[in-house]
C-alpha cells in the first residue's frame, strides 16, 4: 500500500509564505513525477506544480515566480514553497505522485488527503 501525507498548511496573511511537504511511504519501487494540485470551493481541482524525478518542473501560470516546487528523492518527499500568497491561493492543496508499487510493474497515480491553505487578513 502506498500513502502520501501532506503537512504545512494553515492560515497566513496576504503576502506571507508557507511551505508544504508531502512524504510518500509504503511498498514503493519507484516514484516518477510528483506534484501539487489545489481545489477551492466550487472549483475544479487544478494543477499547481509538478516535478519529475530528474528535477524538471512545471508551474501553473498563476503561481509562476511565487511558488517553488522541489523534491528529495531519497526521502520520497516533495515540497512546495509558497511566497507572496494571495487570497485567491486559498484552497485545499493535494499532493500527487506517479508510483510503481513493489507488487506491480506499472505506474499508478496516488493522492494525499489534502491540506488546507487559507490566505486572509
Amino acid at each position: 500500500q502506498v500513502q502520501l501525507v501532506e503537512s504545512g498548511g494553515g492560515l497566513v496573511q496576504p503576502g506571507g509564505s508557507l511551505r508544504l511537504s508531502c512524504v510518500a511511504s509504503g511498498s514503493i519501487y519507484s516514484i516518477r513525477t510528483m506534484g501539487w494540485y489545489r481545489q477551492a470551493p466550487g472549483n475544479k481541482r487544478e494543477l499547481v506544480a509538478t516535478i519529475t524525478s530528474g528535477g524538471i518542473t512545471n508551474y501553473a501560470e498563476s503561481v509562476k515566480g511565487r511558488f517553488t516546487i522541489s523534491r528529495e528523492n531519497a526521502k520520497k518527499t516533495v515540497y512546495l514553497q509558497m511566497n507572496k500568497l494571495k487570497p485567491e491561493d486559498t484552497a485545499v492543496y493535494y499532493c500527487q505522485a506517479d508510483v510503481i508499487p513493489l507488487v506491480a510493474c506499472i505506474y499508478s497515480q496516488y493522492w494525499g488527503q489534502g491540506t488546507q491553505v487559507t490566505v486572509s487578513s
